[in-house]
């Protein structure tokens, strides 16, 4: 499947668990898109996969507490100023755990994006608004945790081990002082090719060759057969 259209289907998922009236559709979304986070490498995914929960699970403790709705009281907390009684309800709780489920979905369809989507393939599929492809292409592809793991990789090499938060936190200030450097690196390269000026060009593609048309030959009178039959 080309990046265009994987793209295509993952921003319908989200959409579609988004604006579905009933929980098990977002459920079965979302446990689609986990499944294909899933394929990813567990170094890779493991990021992804716990924001995903921290956020899930941080609305769904939190709405019960900032919605009043519902007359079926679960627990009774005290009264608190400007907020009022804080208690818990079961309507409150059920709203909250699809509102959770739906931002799950939303979350692993950006993690399907970010892993397994091959961007530079999908921006020069576009064939408009190439500068809005551009910027949402270097927004949003994972160097960030490419650096991570390079960073890391250099450090085990030279005998120091990254364990914990506060080992991991010290990683902050190189990653950010890298990306730096990379986008003033980028924005040098773009200009040097002459990216903005009048007509635009593309790097040449194979040429077809003999056996790449006897196979797209043979796949039609493959499915033609197969509806003969």
């Amino acid at each position: 499947m080309r990046p265009a259209a994987a793209l295509a289907v993952l921003l319908a998922l989200a959409a579609a668990a988004l604006l579905a009236d009933h929980w098990q559709v977002s459920v079965a979304i979302a446990a689609v898109l986990l499944g294909l986070c899933l394929r990813a490498p567990a170094s890779r995914r493991w990021p992804y996969l716990l924001g995903c929960a921290v956020t899930s699970c941080a609305v769904l403790v939190v709405t019960p507490f900032l919605v009043v709705n519902g007359v079926d009281v679960l627990w009774s907390g005290p009264v608190v100023p400007v907020l009022g009684q804080l208690d818990v309800t079961t309507q409150e709780l059920a709203g909250a755990a699809i509102q959770a489920v739906r931002l799950a979905a939303v979350t692993l369809a950006f993690a399907v994006y970010a892993l397994l989507l091959d961007h530079d393939s999908l921006l020069r599929s576009a064939r408009f608004a190439r500068k809005s492809a551009l910027v949402v292409a270097l927004a949003t592809r994972p160097t960030l945790e490419r650096d991570v793991h390079g960073l890391v990789e250099a450090l085990r090499g030279r005998g120091v081990e990254v364990d914990g938060v506060r080992g991991r936190a010290r990683l902050v200030s190189p990653l950010v002082s890298g990306s730096l450097e990379r986008a003033l690196n980028l924005a040098e390269a773009m200009e040097a090719r002459g990216y903005g000026r009048t007509g635009a060009t593309r790097a040449p593609s194979p040429r077809w060759r003999s056996l790449d048309r006897i196979a797209v030959a043979a796949s039609v009178a493959l499915v033609l057969g197969a509806l003969w039959l």
